[in-house]
């Protein structure tokens, strides 16, 4: 692709990543800097986004976003182009990270259209704003997905409905924006975001570690590292797919005793 450097890295080239206060997105940011990529960070966080970006350094800028409202993502792409002159990839992270809502009786609308509106929604708004410049540098996008686009527990219908929905954007952009743009998801399973000082505090049991085929829960490390893989010139064959990142968790078979 011809934004990579000959060396393969990413130098000067700028990626927004949504969500990146903090878990999943802070994981990411961290290690697209660590790859050579000048990282935006876009969180509805203010306070906690400043301080997170300027730990990591001069290749982080943090903007504030809520990619639910288009005229805050329309605000935060142009600030993004005005400070860097380019945009080279759009990581969609953000998300109501909480699959569970009360029992579909006691639903209320407002939750529901809340959580499409943070998950799908915005990640269309992104793109939408975003592909003009994507284009301009044969970009790439990742969109943040789940396993429960295809699995679930009781009570996450606006959680499964958004991720799902997700993945079918997913596709359906990279068909509508290719060849300039790949789009693609990544799905993780069971990941531990938590920080440090929560691990120690309440470490994960063995058990739930044991039930995943690879013999762990997954680390931010490894949703990282697939995204970052998406987004270099290594996958430039790879558009329109979905790499699930869950230790084989959703190939195993489970049955009661």
């Amino acid at each position: 692709m011809d934004w990579m450097q000959d060396d393969g890295s990413a130098l000067g080239h700028v990626a927004l990543v949504t969500g990146a206060a903090q878990g999943i997105g802070l994981g990411i940011a961290a290690w697209l800097i660590a790859e050579g990529w000048q990282v935006v960070l876009a969180d509805i966080d203010r306070a906690r986004g400043s301080i997170v970006a300027k730990a990591l350094g001069e290749s982080a800028w943090f903007v504030s976003m809520d990619v639910a409202d288009e005229a805050q993502v329309t605000t935060g792409v142009a600030e993004v182009l005005g400070q860097f002159g380019r945009l080279d990839a759009l990581v969609c992270n953000a998300a109501v990270a909480d699959p569970h809502n009360p029992p579909l009786e006691s639903l209320s609308q407002s939750r529901w259209e809340r959580t499409l509106a943070v998950n799908l929604t915005g990640p269309m708004l992104l793109a939408k704003h975003c592909v003009p410049y994507l284009r301009a540098h044969r970009g790439a996008i990742v969109n943040l997905t789940s396993t429960r686009a295809h699995q679930s527990e009781a009570d996450t219908e606006a959680y499964a409905a958004s991720k799902g929905g997700l993945l079918a954007l997913t596709h359906s952009l990279a068909i509508s924006l290719g060849p300039e743009v790949r789009v693609n998801a990544v799905s993780p399973g069971w990941i531990d975001s938590r920080d440090s000082q929560a691990r120690r505090d309440e470490p994960l049991r063995g058990d739930d570690h044991a039930q995943h085929p690879v013999g762990r829960v997954g680390k931010v490390e490894d949703v990282a590292a697939a995204v970052a893989w998406l987004l270099s010139g290594s996958s430039a064959f790879v558009t329109g797919q979905e790499i699930v990142v869950d230790g084989g968790f959703s190939r195993k078979m489970n049955y009661l005793d």
